[in-house]
């Protein structure tokens, strides 16, 4: 499969901020995990991260033109207000996105309880931190091999 890994804004900042809710890895050793995880399977995968909503949309814009099979998603705070990236999820109806959380947002503040951008994709993995991403990869495989099973 062709995958793309979406991370919004502060999250290259993993492993220095919060460490308590984040962990203690960095943002590298995260992407590396993913990036191994990804070959094994027989994967091809693109790891990206932005601090800007433009260039997340631009990112899920790319997916498409590309043909991506499946994206995987950490809005960051923008999970919780950006209409703009739900809206960029729904126009890749075709690929299906999965979006991921380090922390259980659920457990967190009020304000992080409500997803905007989870509606527009076929799952969301929150709590268990960079493991999250092989649980994504999981669902996309999952959802990938129904798709072909399909047509």
């Amino acid at each position: 499969m062709k995958l793309m890994v979406i991370n919004g804004p502060n999250l290259n900042m993993v492993g220095v901020r919060e460490k308590g809710i984040y962990g203690a890895k960095s943002f590298q050793e995260i992407c590396s995990f993913i990036q191994k995880e990804a070959e094994k399977r027989g994967h091809s995968i693109t790891l990206l991260q932005s601090n800007s909503e433009g260039s997340i949309i631009d990112f899920l814009q790319k997916a498409y033109f590309e043909q991506y099979d499946g994206v995987i998603i950490n809005p960051g705070a923008y999970t919780h207000y950006s209409i703009a990236i739900h809206d960029a999820i729904k126009a890749n109806a075709k690929i299906p996105t999965v979006e991921v959380h380090l922390s259980n947002i659920h457990a967190r503040e009020e304000f992080r309880h409500v997803s905007k951008t989870a509606p527009a994709c076929i799952g969301q993995l929150c709590g268990f931190g960079e493991y999250g991403y092989i649980m994504a990869m999981d669902a996309l495989e999952f959802m990938y091999g129904k798709k072909e099973a399909n047509q």
